[in-house]
């Protein structure tokens, strides 16, 4: 996460340098991208770049802390279309406005997804948790679900689960292509 110098830094030259990550990761990857070229394209010094992040990996975790709360606010002010929606009908229209989000949020959903999903390493010990929180939340919606009486309590979860899964990432794949 971001170092308190970073923290410190007016609003203005902490979005430059936020478009500049973003940007490097949605044209290159995590892999190839380079610090060189952030640093560059923010304007400010490599020796800056380490007073604010540690490294890249670094800077595409906060990236990941700007995206969640990006969503947080967009969703904020959403609200599902019916307060009688079954599991099913919730996550078709969670899978529908995450949509709208990730044309809201074009280039940043770009950077995030050729990393996470392109790359990987959503899968991967890097960012792990993050695809663990996912599942998680994927887990707690099925548990409830049959709590309700909604799905038939023999339903495997952690196969629906998976199935929840690959269709979530599938669809962001589908359109980071």
């Amino acid at each position: 996460m971001p170092k308190q110098t970073f923290l410190n830094l007016p609003e203005e030259k902490r979005t430059v340098i936020v478009n500049a990550a973003i940007d490097e990761f949605a044209g290159y990857g995590f892999e190839s991208a380079s610090i060189n070229r952030i640093v560059a394209n923010s304007g400010i010094s490599k020796g800056s770049f380490y007073q604010y992040f540690e490294d890249k990996a670094d800077v595409f975790k906060y990236l990941l802390t700007v995206l969640e709360r990006e969503k947080m606010e967009y969703f904020n002010g959403k609200h599902p279309p019916s307060s009688n929606m079954d599991t099913f009908q919730y996550f078709r229209w969670m899978i529908k406005a995450g949509m709208e989000f990730n044309s809201a949020y074009p280039r940043m959903t770009q950077a995030i997804s050729r990393v996470l999903l392109g790359e990987g390493l959503y899968y991967g010990k890097a960012f792990g948790e993050h695809h663990q929180k996912a599942i998680n939340a994927f887990s707690m919606m099925i548990n409830q679900a049959i709590e309700r009486g909604e799905v038939d309590p023999s339903v495997d979860v952690d196969l629906a689960v998976m199935v929840m899964d690959t269709w979530s990432n599938a669809i962001s794949s589908y359109i980071l292509n």
